[in-house]
């Protein structure tokens, strides 16, 4: 087996505006495993406010290549407890257990779902990211769009947008994502108000660590996004919130994902599968989830210019899983 790697910068359609900053590129570094002339590919994104540096990733996999490379073919489950032993950040452990999975049933000749014996009973539909602007821009935005489900980007609280916004949720499924921007007292108000219950959900609403006044048993679905990282406890979300959101670099990849998923329809946990603003590579290997889960982000590839793979597709919302093996991607 051979790895190999590249930073990739993808320009966005339109300015991506969050309570983080607003941005008009991301970077992705893609991994390459390859073995008798078949590829598999896997990626992770540069985030700032997850201090996540590629070049720090590419100095760490010049480091490990020997090791990766020595790797025989083994089911995936048995490369990941490699990986797990090289202490790589999650976003990096992330890019490298995708592309295996990708490489492996290609090899097999088998699709992720295959593999997993995962059946298709129901897929929902992607919602699309609308970003921070005034409210009148973003219920425009809503309003010509041809998707179903929008994920509202906040910067702060404002309980007028948030009526406003109500208004329009009546007759569009909307869901909202504060990435951290309101304050505790925000937060009591929405989940005692019942027009909470007229979001889908309501994303990451304080920063990480301070959803202590967060109640699952009152109108707002509150739904984990920073607050579920990597070996996270969900014990300790349980009574807090309802939702968990999972993103394949923030828990390591697609091998711990199936494993997180278990646990939590365990804890009775609704679930999204989420996506960074990543190609085709990443969404693809998100997708493969879609299956198991309620909810699904995975609008990434739809917001960049500059496509690099083909794969699963999301048009208007809806996910179009690819039917060839591995996780269906193939490099343009």
């Amino acid at each position: 087996m051979n790895v190999s790697w590249q930073i990739v910068r993808f320009e966005l359609k339109e300015t991506f505006s969050i309570a983080y900053g607003n941005y008009s590129h991301r970077e992705a570094l893609i991994i390459t495993l390859n073995h008798k002339g078949i590829s598999g590919y896997g990626e992770c994104t540069a985030i700032d406010y997850y201090h996540i540096k590629l070049e720090d990733f590419v100095v760490k996999l010049s480091a490990i290549k020997t090791l990766i490379d020595n790797q025989k073919i083994n089911y995936p489950t048995a490369f990941y407890d490699f990986l797990l032993s090289l202490k790589l950040p999650s976003f990096l452990r992330s890019a490298i257990d995708c592309a295996y999975w990708d490489l492996y049933g290609k090899l097999e000749k088998k699709s992720f779902l295959e593999l997993n014996a995962i059946e298709i009973n129901q897929l929902p539909e992607s919602s699309i990211t609308i970003s921070v602007a005034s409210v009148e821009d973003q219920i425009k935005k809503i309003e010509k769009s041809n998707w179903t489900k929008f994920k509202v980007k906040c910067n702060h609280f404002d309980k007028k947008a948030i009526q406003k916004l109500v208004a329009v949720a009546l007759d569009k499924n909307i869901a909202l994502d504060s990435n951290g921007s309101f304050r505790p007292e925000d937060c009591i108000w929405l989940q005692n108000e019942a027009i909470s219950s007229q979001f889908s959900y309501i994303e990451q609403p304080m920063k990480p660590d301070n959803y202590s006044v967060l109640d699952c048993n009152l109108f707002a679905n509150w739904m984990a996004d920073e607050d579920c990282q990597d070996n996270i406890n969900l014990l300790t979300l349980q009574s807090h919130y309802q939702s968990i959101n999972i993103k394949l670099v923030k828990c390591g990849g697609l091998t711990p994902a199936l494993q997180l998923i278990k646990e939590a329809r365990a804890l009775n946990f609704k679930l999204m599968i989420g996506c960074m603003t990543e190609s085709s590579i990443g969404i693809s290997a998100g997708a493969v989830l879609a299956p198991l889960v309620d909810y699904a982000d995975l609008d990434g590839a739809n917001l960049i210019a500059n496509d690099i793979a083909n794969g699963s597709k999301i048009i208007n919302g809806k996910i179009q899983l690819s039917d060839k093996p591995g996780l269906g991607i193939f490099k343009i």
